[in-house]
């Protein structure tokens, strides 16, 4: 399942089975553990890296935001994200923070599809991001994401000038307040075909175009396989210009482990060894069992 049939078909059930409700603990406070490198009640994290861990909400819509937050908490994974702005509080009761959130727009089943590249979509997505940024800041999500969307015929110039012009109202409000936004780099070959920002020359190109640390790409490690591969070199050359990091194993987008193409302890070490930052956030649909196969992707992250 992609993100964009997840959210068309909705969160799902929850199952409390799967977690047993616990006691949400307070919120972290000026020397909170994450500040210090961990997560209070939980196990400390093993990496050495600068980057910090993550998880995405959709590939575990089997449990409700609550339970994945104590999951990621026990695991030692300092964000649960792609959540939408009324549902940011959610991961601080446990500790944790948002690390990508959404703008809220009018239809959610068309967020990937409908995005900066036509004019026609700036009237209402320049007010969604003008009404996130200053939510986001206050919450303490640092990214929100945004989508090229799909060609429709547009050249790749046409488009490419168009996102930039329709970002360039946000960039003051988004450095002013100290959020990124950040453009998904997204698979056309299989998941989300005729998208736009498919390729990093693309999204790097309308990075240098829009010209703030305030804008920079979400670069998804799967779908970047799929569509041009020699993923640890294009680390490595556009590493400035990439704010944010997905993970997921090919083909499929299941476990990142040895049963996929992707050796991500190698590809984990390049994004350390570039001084990010930021969050890595597991966005694999696992095939087992969920903590589990999380649990592994976490060391396997941690190099």
């Amino acid at each position: 399942m992609n993100r964009r049939k997840f959210i068309a078909a909705g969160a799902g059930t929850a199952a409390a089975s799967l977690i047993g409700a616990k006691n949400a603990p307070g919120a972290p406070g000026e020397n909170s553990a994450i500040e210090q490198g961990g997560i209070a009640g939980g196990e400390a994290l093993s990496s050495p890296a600068a980057f910090k861990h993550s998880v995405t909400r959709w590939p575990y819509g089997k449990f409700t935001i609550d339970q994945l937050s104590q999951m990621a908490r026990e695991l030692g994974i300092h964000s649960v994200e792609l959540l939408e702005p009324d549902e940011w509080a959610i991961p601080k009761r446990y500790g944790l923070t948002c690390a990508m959130g959404y703008a809220t727009v009018p239809d959610p089943r068309t967020r990937l599809t409908q995005g900066f590249n036509r004019v026609d979509n700036h009237a209402w997505l320049i007010p969604a991001y003008q009404r996130a940024i200053p939510l986001a800041a206050a919450a303490g999500v640092p990214n929100v994401i945004c989508f090229s969307g799909n060609r429709g015929g547009i050249s790749d110039d046409e488009g490419r000038e168009t996102c930039a012009r329709g970002v360039a109202p946000l960039i003051a409000l988004a450095e002013r307040h100290g959020v990124t936004l950040c453009m998904e780099l997204l698979n056309s070959k299989i998941d989300h075909q005729d998208y736009q920002c498919d390729h990093t020359a693309w999204g790097v190109a309308l990075a240098k175009q829009v010209a703030s640390e305030r804008f920079k790409l979400l670069y998804d490690i799967y779908h970047m396989q799929i569509m041009e591969g020699d993923v640890i070199r294009t680390v490595r050359d556009n590493h400035r210009y990439i704010g944010h990091y997905h993970t997921g194993g090919v083909p499929g987008r299941h476990e990142i482990d040895s049963s996929q193409e992707l050796n991500y302890p190698a590809v984990m070490r390049a994004i350390s060894e570039s001084g990010f930052t930021g969050y890595v956030a597991q966005e694999f649909v696992p095939t087992r069992d969920p903590r589990t196969s999380l649990a592994e992707a976490i060391r396997i992250c941690s190099v």
